[in-house]
């Protein structure tokens, strides 16, 4: 009956932050997911010592979120909000977007679902805290999708190449393969 009570609790108290502060709520959403999937294309590969990885998703997020950041200067499309006029496109999808590509091109589906459906998050999160118009999140994403399929290449650890030492002075390079 606790455990019952402490969910009606924690339901009633979402309901009333999305009701109350919705359009924040959503900003912080789309800041949330936006920082984690830039995060995460970094850290994947970090762990997977793949520094090709980390290059192409430097490259891949860098030149969604600066194509962005130009046509932001180039077009002045205002907000829905009337806080500027730098609404499109969205850099928060443009940069969502790159991530998720890159992920699901480099390191396959497994990676790629979840991205995109974070990158999803991100572009409802920017529409709903009235900050963007559809219009402006379709077309970030079309701009990170392009630079992540620009600039990714497919990750394969099937070959390994690295120094060898084997403590009394004799050195060479290891290969491994696998198939």
């Amino acid at each position: 009956m606790k455990f019952h009570s402490m969910k009606l609790a924690a339901a009633i108290g979402l309901c009333s932050a999305f009701g109350a502060h919705a359009s924040d709520t959503w900003e912080t959403i789309s800041n949330v997911s936006t920082d984690a999937l830039i995060a995460g294309a970094f850290v994947v590969p970090a762990y997977k010592q793949d520094w090709e990885g980390a290059k192409q998703a430097a490259f891949s997020i860098g030149s969604a979120a600066g194509t962005s950041i130009v046509a932001k200067h180039l077009i002045h499309e205002e907000r829905p909000d009337h806080s500027g006029d730098d609404s499109f496109p969205s850099n928060h999808a443009s940069a969502a977007f790159a991530a998720a590509t890159t992920l699901n091109i480099r390191y396959g589906w497994q990676y790629g679902v979840p991205a995109y459906g974070l990158a999803a998050l991100t572009a409802v999160g920017r529409v709903q805290a009235d900050r963007h118009y559809w219009k402006d999140v379709v077309a970030g994403a079309a701009i990170g999708t392009t630079a992540g399929y620009l600039f990714t290449h497919k990750f394969s650890d099937n070959l390994a190449i690295a120094p060898w030492f084997d403590g009394h002075g004799d050195t060479g390079v290891m290969v491994s393969m696998r198939w």
